[in-house]
């Protein structure tokens, strides 16, 4: 029962990671499509008529169909992202299988409807099915799950047929070549039960969505709550991936179009001319407008006050740590950093955050702020707000923002002088003295001299203070974190680990661990693959 619960938990830390590839490509393409949707909209080229020139709006144009990609092609995106990123060795073989799996799976049920002679352009008919066109395929559109599915399906295949070994008359369709066969055969198959079962469960998700949508503007309230208290354990991004792509965040008809996903809506209303509607405007509650009372303000007076509250001779030494804390906030929307300066040391302090989070959304639904995208930083706020137009409430954000900023000062500062909070710089002087001790080489020995990752990080020495090469089952990051399932979690040299530079250390479970790096994880995770013989 551990073992299944370990392997269980192992499954979804790896699952929520493997989001970050097509999640990090759509916050780009958005930022592309806000830019050119918005400076070559009459809005804003009737106030600024030199953008009305051909080439100004040739290149915003093509800006704007650029970061369509991600949008258009989001389902198959994650197909090929999940087992790529589950897979630990010959992951190119793993994404390709990803996309032969998508495509055979919408080829089957292109079959299954058309031999039960299901009339494809009839009304009635797409509405109970959910019939779409996915990738020149007239199928059912099971979006984001339906991808994830796939994913899963094929990581499944790829780990247990990448070996298989074939009869010497078919050996060329052995090995590698033979993870793409069978997840093509597989997919087909799950393909012809799809028309079955996805109409009801469909009603099911779209029950759920609107359930949330009657609590009005406490689902935003409950679901930015809930994205914070899940990120200590790295499944925030399962609930965000929900909310953005499925009917749970929102459906309805965007210019003409039936869309469903919070996300989804945002987009497919920037790509088109007029104000957006009922729909899509309680649909974008969920985005990123929510996020910058607590990103923009709250987090940013959080860091000033626990400078304020720090010993002042150490203040100069965690000046650099804060400030870039609050710039990974600010302009990055990544809040690890700074989170994990009072995650550990005052746990109800980040339940307080987490309500603080909630209501910032909570607060913007009220007021009708309406930014969308995903980040929550000063360029969603500038791209998505202020080149909109007023029309999407952008002068409220700082107005909101102040207020955090002023609400998570005079909190934190009074937890931390009256609870005696050990935030950085607060270290009794016989810890800091042990803390900067380091041994002295003896005569003669060489001390070493090894190249750091950005400047700062010792991955050689952050290898060894996790236990060596040999505690490593496998490796891998997301946005600001190690990822990592070791032998003996017991191994693990928290302290060592923070001293060298991490900003926190999460053991899950015996075998399950969680570094916090910051924005510099990839460069550190790279330096440390290639001292292990791991992916």
């Amino acid at each position: 029962m551990q073992k299944t619960k370990a392997a269980l938990w192992e499954f979804l830390q790896g699952l929520g990671k493997t989001f970050m590839l097509p999640v990090a490509l759509l916050a780009f393409c958005g930022i592309m499509l806000g830019i050119g949707s918005s400076l070559s909209s009459e809005a804003v080229t009737d106030n600024l008529p030199f953008l009305k020139a051909e080439g100004f709006h040739l290149v915003f144009t093509w800006m704007a169909n650029t970061g369509l990609v991600a949008f258009t092609f989001l389902p198959v995106l994650f197909a090929m992202a999940i087992p790529l990123g589950l897979a630990r060795e010959d992951k190119g073989v793993a994404a390709f299988s990803g996309f032969v799996g998508f495509a055979a799976m919408n080829l089957a049920v292109n079959f299954y409807l058309t031999a039960k002679g299901v009339d494809l352009e009839d009304g009635k008919a797409i509405e109970h099915y959910g019939i779409a066109d996915v990738l020149g395929v007239q199928s059912i559109d099971t979006g984001l799950l339906g991808a994830v599915a796939v994913g899963i399906v094929v990581s499944l295949l790829h780990q247990r047929f990448r070996t298989q070994r074939m009869p010497d008359a078919l050996a060329f369709f052995g090995g590698l070549r033979f993870v793409p066969i069978i997840s093509a055969l597989v997919l087909s198959v799950l393909g012809l039960l799809i028309p079955l079962v996805w109409p009801t469960f469909n009603g099911w998700i779209t029950a759920v969505g609107r359930g949330i949508g009657h609590t009005g503007v406490f689902g935003p309230f409950f679901f930015g709550m809930g994205e914070v208290l899940l990120r200590p354990i790295g499944l925030h991004h399962i609930l965000v991936a929900m909310f953005r792509f499925t009917d749970v965040g929102g459906s309805g008809a965007v210019c003409g179009d039936q869309v469903s996903g919070a996300l989804n809506m945002f987009y497919a209303h920037l790509d088109c001319a007029g104000a957006p509607n009922g729909a899509v405007t309680d649909a974008t509650h969920f985005l990123s407008q929510g996020k910058m009372a607590s990103y923009l303000g709250g987090l940013p007076g959080a860091a000033l006050a626990m400078y304020h509250c720090a010993n002042r001779k150490m203040r100069p030494e965690i000046k650099a740590l804060l400030v870039s804390g609050v710039v990974a906030c600010v302009v990055g929307g990544i809040t690890e950093p700074l989170e994990f300066l009072f995650l550990f040391v005052a746990p109800w302090l980040y339940a307080i955050h987490a309500v603080l989070v909630g209501l910032g959304f909570l607060t913007a639904a009220l007021l009708g702020v309406f930014i969308g995208n995903t980040d929550g930083n000063v360029i969603d706020w500038l791209v998505f707000g202020v080149l909109q137009g007023s029309t999407t409430k952008w002068y409220l954000v700082p107005v909101i923002a102040a207020v955090w900023f002023a609400v998570y000062y005079f909190l934190f500062r009074w937890a931390i002088t009256r609870f005696d909070l050990r935030t950085p710089g607060r270290e009794d002087e016989s810890e800091q003295a042990e803390e900067d001790s380091e041994p002295v080489p003896q005569d003669g020995e060489a001390q070493p001299v090894r190249e750091l990752v950005a400047g700062k990080y010792d991955a050689a020495a952050i290898l060894d203070a996790i236990g060596g090469a040999g505690n490593i089952r496998s490796l891998d990051n997301c946005i600001t974190r190690l990822r990592m399932t070791v032998e003996d979690a017991g191994e693990v040299d928290e302290a060592r680990l923070k001293k060298l530079g991490a900003v926190g250390v999460i053991k899950l479970d015996d075998h399950n661990v969680q570094v916090v790096i910051g924005p510099q994880v990839q460069s550190v995770k790279d330096a440390i693959a290639t001292m292990i013989p791991v992916g």
